[in-house]
């Protein structure tokens, strides 16, 4: 294995089962991503779970998937500028059900399926969001993996929670509008794994419209990371997939 190739954590579970995008949600339905209505579905039907998490203004990792609240909120601004409590008191679009901590989904889940843990970033380098997601998976006994798009995260759970299976989350080319704040550099950097060497990933989960990858064809020829790929919508989509990649990350169909 050539020394800066990572020694792998990437237990079979990660691959076994398809896995939820956002839990099995369905807005006309009123199962909202994210929410415990959503982690439910999945787990009727046995799917692996993928969320995501952010901080809130008192350290605690909360499953919601954007920076600001009103997409999915009655409420307007970042979401980590208010406490735990806060957030848990606002309304949902759409549902009843309210915003989670990972550790109430944690005990939700109970180990049932496979989760897929999102950490999101506002890539500034901080990285207290892993040391919490670290200290809640350390007395959980269930599956359970870390990922981000954030190389300084990934590389937090590997010095923090060697043992938590972590994975770097990517595209190739980087060129949504959402993606203007990082420099050509970054975005070359990152669509080509050249922070390989620190972050040491168990496992990639890569933009499906952006397969193959020469990339991570290169690195998977030196060890064998499995490869997850998101979001998978559409036919086209899960024929890519199942050429390309060793699982899928989907929604808005039952596999």
């Amino acid at each position: 294995m050539a020394p800066d190739t990572p020694a792998l954590n990437a237990p079979g579970w990660l691959t076994a089962r398809p896995i939820a995008h956002r839990a099995l949600h369905d807005a006309a339905r009123g199962v909202i991503e994210n929410t415990a209505s959503a982690v439910d579905a999945a787990l009727a039907r046995d799917y692996a779970i993928e969320v995501d998490i952010q901080l809130s203004a008192d350290g605690d990792a909360m499953v919601f998937h954007d920076d600001t609240l009103e997409r999915l909120t009655l409420a307007e601004g970042p979401a980590k500028a208010l406490t735990t409590a806060q957030l848990k008191a606002i309304a949902l679009r759409g549902t009843a059900d309210r915003m989670m901590t990972l550790d109430e989904l944690l005990a939700r889940v109970g180990g049932r399926v496979p989760l897929i843990i999102e950490m999101k970033s506002h890539f500034d380098g901080e990285t207290a969001l892993a040391a919490r997601a670290a200290e809640v998976l350390a007395t959980y006994e269930g599956p359970a993996a870390l990922m981000s798009f954030d190389p300084a995260l990934v590389a937090a759970v590997r010095t923090l929670a060697p043992l938590i299976p972590r994975g770097i989350t990517m595209e190739h080319r980087y060129d949504d509008p959402e993606w203007d704040i990082l420099s050509s550099q970054t975005k070359h950097a990152w669509g080509n794994l050249l922070h390989l060497p620190q972050t040491k990933p168990d496992f990639i989960a890569h933009y499906v419209k952006e397969l193959p990858s020469a990339a991570v064809d290169h690195v998977r020829r030196a060890a064998p990371l499995p490869l997850l790929t998101w979001t998978v919508r559409t036919a086209q989509d899960r024929e890519v997939a199942a050429r390309y990649a060793d699982q899928m990350i989907f929604e808005g169909f039952l596999p």
